[in-house]
């Protein structure tokens, strides 16, 4: 899937009226082909990585994009770059601070949750046209 049918599919997922898809799923998703799964896999796969694994941890975003990201291969500094990266613009990782802090500006869940999920769609896109950096092994 290319980049703008990736965000306008996630845009999408976010507005299904039919079927509610948690940002994990929603972020998942837009990559399933590129992770070897049926869109309908990676919406299982993600079932119950919504609000924060039911518990208010590790955003959906998040989640998904480490899965994302190991699935192309791709080491673990790269996925601990992105993840600050996030930690750094948001504030944290966690779900519930997250909501947290959207409620305390005034920001509804919906919207706040939509754009954090457009904003890593975009992010993974991104960083996944970058090329991989090696994997160093480990001894």
């Amino acid at each position: 899937m290319e980049r703008t049918e990736r965000l306008k599919y996630a845009a999408w997922l976010r507005t299904d009226q039919g079927r509610h898809h948690n940002c994990c799923q929603s972020v998942l998703m837009c990559f399933a082909e590129e992770m070897g799964l049926d869109r309908e896999e990676a919406f299982r796969l993600a079932g119950h990585m919504g609000a924060g694994m039911r518990c208010g941890s590790a955003c959906g975003t998040v989640t998904a994009a480490a899965l994302v990201l190991g699935a192309a291969g791709r080491t673990e500094e790269e996925v601990r770059a992105l993840l600050e990266d996030f930690r750094a613009r948001r504030g944290t990782l966690d779900c519930e601070p997250l909501l947290a802090g959207a409620r305390a500006r005034g920001e509804e869940k919906k919207p706040f949750c939509d754009g954090l999920v457009l904003d890593m769609v975009a992010r993974l896109d991104a960083l996944l046209e970058q090329p991989a950096e090696e994997t160093v092994e480990k001894t």
